[in-house]
């Protein structure tokens, strides 16, 4: 069981660094090709480097606190198989209230998953985060008035947990599949 998590882990380890080689090989393909742009993205990488280094040790810290002291019992209940509109709910607040970018929630994104949560809930949850702030929400109200509000409040939740609903049935699809044909191919 540990061997297969550590070679789980080492192909995870793999695939970042796979990833990350591709994008730096991209963009300094795009550097050559378009010289004129390099102190943009030098400029604008920096600025990113520097938001992360600041806001991504607290995050970690509030994700580690969260992995010790949120039972995994709680989060099942709340967010999990049967949580039903309760975690829909719960993902669309969790996802609404904070401000921030979005890679912020994405090492929550991932210790909401690995404490149990629904697949649907984690999509419902991350695209809120995207999609719905409370303070956003008060500056339409404010400036674009209550109905253009309330009708582009009402239909992103709609479609945000219509695409929670079905990226979560297309993934357990793809997982009855998978399991389907490796049963046909064991016997």
């Amino acid at each position: 069981m540990k061997q297969n998590l550590k070679m789980k882990q080492r192909k995870t380890t793999i695939k970042s660094w796979l990833f990350f080689s591709v994008g730096l090989a991209f963009t300094i393909i795009l550097i050559i090709i378009f010289p004129d742009r390099k102190a943009k993205v030098e400029t604008f990488s920096l600025q990113i480097l520097i938001e992360m280094l600041y806001i991504l040790p607290a995050v970690m810290l509030l994700i580690g606190f969260f992995a010790v002291w949120v039972p995994k019992e709680l989060v099942i209940k709340l967010m999990g198989k049967t949580s039903g509109i309760k975690g829909i709910g719960l993902s669309l607040f969790l996802g609404a209230l904070p401000t921030g970018p979005l890679y912020i929630a994405f090492p929550m994104a991932a210790a909401l998953i690995q404490k149990g949560a629904r697949v649907s809930n984690i999509v419902i949850f991350l695209s809120a985060w995207a999609c719905i702030k409370i303070p956003q929400e008060m500056v339409e109200l404010q400036f674009l008035g209550i109905k253009f509000m309330a009708l582009r409040l009402g239909l992103t939740i709609v479609f945000v947990v219509l695409m929670g609903v079905f990226i979560e049935f297309f993934i357990d699809y793809g997982k009855r599949k998978k399991e389907k044909r490796e049963n046909l191919s064991k016997s």
